[in-house]
This record gives C-alpha cells, structure tokens and sequence, in this order.
C-alpha cells in the first residue's frame, strides 16, 4: 500500500513538475524580455474598431465616445458597436455619436456570432480589424501603434490588456493574474521566439484574414478557436507591451466563479479535442501550434500553487523528509514563476492584503471544476458595471 502511494506520489510529482519547469522557463524568458524594434512607418492603415456588447447599457456609451479619442487621423478608423439586447435608449444615445451602431438579434448569443453577422453587412473597405470588449478603454495612442506593428508585417497583434479597476480584493487577485499571464504567456513567448497567446480583447488582425477565419468559427471560446487557426497557419502571433487597453477586473467571487468555470471549460476542451493533432503539428515541425496545446493542459496558476502548497503541508506531516525538500524545491520554483512576472508598481500594501484572499480564489477555483459541464452549454455573460472618467 506505502509503494504504491509512493508511486501516485512521484506521478504527480512528475506531472506537476512539468508544468512548474515551463512556467519558470517563461517566467524568466518575459522578465528579460525586449521587444521588437520596428522601422519608421507612416502609411496609415484603415481600421474597423469592433466593439461588440450583450446587454452592456452600463457601459457602452462611455466606451464608445472614448474610443473616439485617439491619436490616429478620424478618417482612418471606424467605431462599430454591436448592440445584443440593449435598451433602446441607449441605442439612440450611441446613434448620436459619430459611430456605426449594428443591431444584432440571437436566439442563442455569442461573440462569435455578432461579429461574423456584422462583417457580412459591412463594406471590405478596410484593413485592419480591431477587437474590444464592452468595456475596453483604448490609450491614446493604442491604434497607433497597432498600425506601425501592422507596417511591420505582423497581421495578428495582441496589445497589453491591463485593469482600469482595483475596487476590491478579487479586482486586484484578477489585474494580477493577468499581468502574471501577460509576463509568461505573452513577454516571455516573445522573447524566446513564439508566438503570444490571445486575450480575447485589445487585438488586431489583418481584416480580410480575420473575416476569413471567423466565418469558419461559431463557438463560445473563439480567440482560442481563431488562435489554433493562426497558429496552424503558420502566422505568428505579435505582442504589443506598451499598447495598453485598459479592461475591467472581476469585483465578486460570484463573477470570479462564473469567469474561471467558463475559462477551464474552454481550456479542458481544447486540451482533450486538439492534443493528437497538436502531436501531429510537432512533427510538422509547428512547434508554435504544439506549444499551445501544451498551455491548455497547464492547470490555472492558483490552482498549480494551491495544490503545491496542500501537497507541501501533507508531505511534511506524512512523508520522509526527503519527499518534503522535492515538493517545497517545486514549490519555491513555482512562487518564483510567478514573483518575477508581477511588476514592481503591484508591490504594495494593497496587493498584500488582497493576497490574503488567494486560500479564498483557490477554494472558488475548485467550485469552477464541478461547473464545468454546465458551463461547456452555452454562453455565459459577465456584466460590466465600472464608469470612471480617469483611467491610470
């Protein structure tokens, strides 16, 4: 009975080790990271700036109007609004901007589907589509330098999503894990030559490849469908550090729950649907595609280190010694994966309170795991509620 509980023990050992080594890999690979330096380019590219909502009343107005204040010259970028289920008041209200308002009507909503319907009815005059989310602020200059990187040859670009909010707790566990992901999954895939992951918001394609792709994908996880699809083309994903897009951070741990349920359900099933040909890819010599898939095998970062720190704790009270110096080894790389991808400005007191929280988000995260059937039914909506005129 000892031998083989020594057994299990070395199989998750070896399991979770794998997923440490490659965080910190990458870790340390997005803390030295240096971007591209790209030449001078001043042809401006016309711009379609998608921002498709469902039931965003809250929020939509203010993000339209400031999607109006770039930098960029205003005849070379469209606002287009996809309006799901909105009042008709605020679609009057945004009729009164200089936008483009779609209306748009599902008996089962997604992302997916506004943007692919809003496409059909829109001219192919432009180059470069655009995607927010409901409640993405753009800074200034954030077009801009979309278009240079565009310039530069690079027809898939993922800018630098950040918070605009820190009003609780959750908000700030949120804002940090993704700047943890930003630094790994992004910065650190850069530097070492692979492509950056996807958001799902803050990004740009080259737009005749973009509608291409999208018409082909209905599903309720599409950056991470259209993402297989680039990666199996062959088309490397760019990574815009300082192309910042401000989005809005979970608040409540009913919102956290919802999010993390949908994200591993999209991620399991990536994982379980994509990993033959994810296989087949490498032996293609596709080690961009291949890489993906290994990521969505990788549990969420709170998860890794919940378990690392309960295996900790039950190894140093039941096992020899020596088992408990390999799992506290493992332990400490993984702390250091994700210490050196918090930047420093996430170094202060507030954050250090909201880190009490994280026994919380790993006990939430664990809720997510028995919601995951449901979850893989059908489209599940975040509402976004945070107005505020000065962000960062």
């Amino acid at each position: 009975m000892i031998s083989f509980l020594n057994f299990l023990q070395w199989i998750l050992f070896v399991l979770t080790l794998c997923g440490t080594i490659y965080l910190l890999v990458f870790a340390v690979a997005g803390f030295i990271y240096r971007p591209l330096e790209y030449t001078c380019s001043d042809k401006f590219r016309k711009f379609a700036v998608f921002i498709p909502g469902y039931r965003e009343d809250n929020v939509i107005l203010d993000v339209a109007r400031r999607a109006l204040d770039q930098d960029y010259p205003h005849d070379w970028y469209d606002v287009i609004v996809i309006a799901d289920g909105f009042k008709q008041e605020t679609i009057a209200k945004l009729k009164e901007l200089p936008i483009i308002v779609n209306e748009v009507v599902f008996e089962k909503s997604s992302k997916a589907k506004s943007l692919n319907k809003t496409m059909e009815e829109l001219s192919d005059s432009y180059e470069v589509a655009l995607v927010l989310d409901a409640d993405n602020i753009m800074a200034k200059d954030f077009i801009s330098k979309m278009n240079k990187a565009y310039n530069n040859g690079f027809v898939a670009i993922q800018g630098h999503r950040v918070a605009k909010n820190s009003n609780t707790h959750f908000a700030v566990l949120d804002a940090l894990s993704e700047e943890i992901n930003n630094n790994i999954f992004r910065r650190g895939h850069r530097q070492l030559g692979l492509s950056a992951a996807l958001i799902g918001s803050g990004m740009a394609f080259d737009y005749q490849l973009y509608k291409s792709l999208m018409n082909q994908i209905d599903s309720f996880g599409e950056d991470k469908e259209l993402e297989h699809k680039l990666l199996k083309s062959k088309i490397q994903i760019e990574y815009l550090d300082n192309a910042l897009v401000y989005d809005e951070k979970t608040t409540k741990s009913q919102v956290f729950v919802t999010q993390r349920t949908r994200w591993i359900a999209n991620q399991l099933n990536y994982a379980t649907n994509y990993l033959r040909e994810g296989f087949k890819e490498l032996f293609k010599g596709n080690f961009d595609y291949f890489d993906k898939i290994v990521q969505h095998l990788i549990p969420p970062r709170i998860f890794i280190i919940g378990l690392l720190s309960i295996v900790l704790i039950v190894s140093l009270i039941f096992n020899p010694l020596s088992w408990t110096y390999y799992w506290f080894i493992q332990w400490l790389m993984c702390v250091l994966a994700l210490f050196i991808s918090v930047p420093r400005h996430f170094f202060t007191l507030k954050t250090l309170n909201a880190l009490l929280y994280l026994p919380l988000g790993f006990f939430l995260m664990l809720i997510s795991l028995t919601k995951i059937k449901q979850a893989r039914k059908g489209f599940a909506h975040t509402a976004h509620t945070f107005n505020e005129n000065d962000h960062h």
